[in-house]
């Protein structure tokens, strides 16, 4: 396993991270502890979850998968997007990120989290009190970094000029939907990363699945797949993004690797990227994966994927997460 500091902190993880939002859902609670372990015993020290996948549910059994384990990995949470239809169960106020991440400590079963990681930008609470609130978790020790998620450019450069200007601790990273099918991130949120010194770590690094061939067309949809378990994802299904995979898949072939290896392989070496979190529901498929970290790219192939997406930093993001606007 390669691992590599996060943003400019000394934080090592693991170039390749594990993403967990199947646990509990489209993964069994066995299935998915089988998963964290050989993950684990692979070298992956980075684990990515956040409050509201699977419900609680894979918060929950990671705490479980990590009891005795906890002190080899990097784990990291998120919270502020909407966890129930209370006036303060949504958003990064002080009062509902400090009781989800108390809520968050008691389902890992653990003291502390290495990285807390807003999941959202919330336009109804000021920056200055979302970033005192997150400076007070460092000082407490229950939170070792803090990172964000889902914010525009322009939305975490105002996060770190507030943190700098006041002294408190400041975004580490940054999470946000970053692949061959989603190059977006790459016109205003990669410059500032690199300039700033703040990790990438891109989720949906194989557009849901969709990069490692699995779908056939916009109606071959296959059984326990992400399309077939979420309705919600068959718009991310178009002829662009099933083209982009078809390609994907030829030079996969040509170099006698899979499709996502190849995917994956091409994301992590992009500027300011720290980790790719990349799920699995099943043992084998993490494995084929974690096959990426060793492949290396010549500078043709590079360039043939950056052809094939090069109308995919141009557009809407293949994915991101906002609060609902309040009435």
């Amino acid at each position: 396993m390669k691992y590599r500091h996060l943003g400019r902190s000394g934080l090592e993880v693991s170039a390749l991270g594990l993403g967990t939002n199947a646990f509990g859902k489209r993964a069994d609670q066995s299935t998915s502890i089988q998963i964290i372990h050989h993950a684990v015993d692979r070298g992956i020290n980075f684990i990515d979850t956040a409050n509201i996948y699977a419900g609680t549910e894979s918060e929950r059994i990671i705490g479980e998968a990590l009891i005795g384990k906890r002190h080899q990995v990097v784990l990291a949470t998120k919270a502020g997007l909407v966890r129930g239809t209370g006036p303060n169960e949504s958003g990064s106020s002080r009062i509902h990120i400090q009781q989800e991440l108390e809520q968050s400590l008691r389902r890992l079963k653990t003291d502390y989290v290495d990285l807390y990681q807003i999941h959202t930008f919330d336009p109804y609470t000021p920056l200055d009190e979302t970033l005192r609130a997150l400076d007070d978790m460092v000082r407490s020790g229950k939170v070792r970094y803090i990172g964000a998620s889902n914010y525009a450019a322009w939305e975490f450069m105002k996060a770190l000029g507030i943190s700098e200007f006041n002294g408190l601790a400041r975004y580490t990273s940054t999470q946000n939907s970053y692949s061959l099918a989603d190059r977006t991130p790459e016109l205003e949120l990669v410059p500032l990363c690199v300039d700033q010194g703040v990790g990438i770590i891109p989720y949906f690094p194989l557009a849901g699945g969709i990069l490692s061939g699995k779908y056939g067309g916009t109606n071959a949809i296959p059984v326990g797949s992400r399309a077939n378990t979420d309705p919600n994802f068959s718009k991310f299904l178009d002829d662009r993004t099933i083209t982009l995979a078809r390609e994907v898949e030829t030079i996969a072939q040509q170099h006698g690797c899979s499709s996502s290896s190849l995917s994956l392989a091409w994301l992590m070496d992009r500027p300011a990227v720290s980790t790719v979190i990349v799920g699995a529901t099943r043992v084998e498929q993490l494995e084929d994966n974690l096959k990426c970290v060793d492949l290396k790219l010549s500078e043709a192939t590079v360039k043939q994927l950056d052809d094939i997406s090069s109308p995919f930093v141009y557009g809407k993001p293949f994915a991101v997460y906002r609060l609902p606007a309040k009435s």
